[in-house]
């Protein structure tokens, strides 16, 4: 254990009022260094998770965090980005700060604004998360490479398609609770499980019910050394943190594989020296239903093929074996980029600390997060226990 989070903030995603980073930046850095009960100038370092060209004209944005709070003056504040993951490339950013004794006290804030965008403008700022010389002219964008995954899924097991329905189904099922979800509404299987006008194809076989929603959104951490932290009002442990990435081109691998989800999560259970088994909970990273189904298989929950097992038998439910995204993840809380992997580990932490509100996991003492960018290239998992 190298550091914990101390404190932290997170506001509700989707189609907000805030017009632009900065003010996403200023919603949220602010509050969680005060939830960690420090004053801005008891900050080290600033790392901020912003994706690609932030989906607006103002690409250069480490240092808009200061123009919320002005004692982050002459404080380093660097940019972190990889795809989907870079909320949780500017967390290690901020773990590796400190465990080099650069650090004391390091704020990770994650945002991004994208709901002003146009709509094809999102499409190919996204398909920048895959290999372009390859995969550029594939229909549907980066749904469309999803869309092929779950193809060629499907031609190797069978058609699961009921199984990403039910997944859909739990995930916005489980966002009803969470009041910083997008879409906090009940769908039901049948709706997710059926092609309608307000359920159409995106990319054969996902319905829109199977796709991550573009959202605006902000979180933010403060991370303290263990020593410190075991000394404040709370603190959640990192017992692992591991990046793996793997080849960009799908050509290169076998996608429907998530060798390097795979890879990830073996490497964090064994720093952990944990389990599976062991863990009370995890958010993983839906950005499609089809992500999710793999990763149930990555992480080793099932065998390769049976991921369906675990959404049929209610294991991934909140009660069952392993919940899995009680969040409502990415589907129904939405899927600002930068974001997403600061949120997890907020989210992950609140539920650490028993106060999740009505989507508490009972008894909640082990979480594991998965966040990964592209189609698992940049795959980071987390492993967080409550020290205080």
């Amino acid at each position: 254990m190298t550091a914990c989070i101390v404190g932290w903030a997170h506001i509700p995603f989707g189609k907000l009022d805030e017009p632009d980073i900065e003010a996403l930046f200023s919603a949220v850095a602010g509050d969680a260094i005060a939830d960690a009960g420090l004053e801005t100038g008891d900050i080290d370092s600033v790392h901020v998770g912003v994706f690609n060209r932030g989906f607006q004209d103002q690409d250069f944005v480490s240092s808009l965090v200061m123009q919320a709070e002005e004692g982050l003056r002459f404080k380093p504040a660097t940019r972190v980005e990889n795809a989907c993951a870079t909320g949780s490339a500017a967390v290690h950013a901020g773990l590796d700060r400190i465990a080099a004794g650069k650090s004391r006290f390091a704020l990770v804030v994650g945002a991004e604004k994208m709901t002003s965008t146009p709509g094809p403008e999102i499409a190919d700022a996204l398909l920048s998360a895959s290999y372009r010389k390859e995969e550029a002219d594939v229909d549907g964008g980066f749904a469309g490479i999803f869309g092929q995954i779950a193809q060629s899924y499907f031609q190797k097991y069978g058609d699961k398609s009921d199984a990403l329905a039910r997944i859909a189904a739990k995930n916005h099922k489980n966002g009803v609770a969470n009041p910083y979800a997008q879409m906090r509404k009940d769908l039901g299987f049948e709706f997710c499980n059926n092609v309608s006008d307000k359920n159409p194809y995106v990319a054969a076989p996902l319905r829109r019910t199977d796709c991550s929603l573009v959202s605006d959104g902000a979180a933010a951490l403060v991370l303290a050394d263990v020593e410190t932290a075991l000394a404040m009002k709370k603190a959640i442990a990192f017992r692992a943190a591991v990046q793996v990435s793997d080849f960009l081109p799908i050509s290169r691998r076998d996608i429907i594989k998530f060798e390097g989800c795979g890879e990830a999560w073996r490497q964090a259970l064994e720093q952990s020296n944990l389990s599976l088994d062991d863990l009370s909970f995890v958010e993983t990273h839906d950005c499609f239903t089809i992500a999710e189904l793999v990763e149930y298989e990555a992480m080793g929950l099932t065998a390769p093929g049976e991921g369906h097992r675990a959404i049929d038998e209610g294991w991934t439910e909140i009660g069952g074996k392993l919940p899995v995204n009680p969040s409502g993840g990415l589907k129904a809380k939405g899927h600002p980029i930068g974001a997403t992997g600061v949120s997890m580990h907020a989210l992950a932490s609140m539920q650490l600390m028993d106060a999740a509100g009505d989507m508490q996991v009972k008894d909640a003492k082990l979480a594991g997060i998965f966040n990964m960018g592209g189609a698992a290239v940049a795959n980071y998992v987390s492993v967080l226990e409550r020290l205080r």
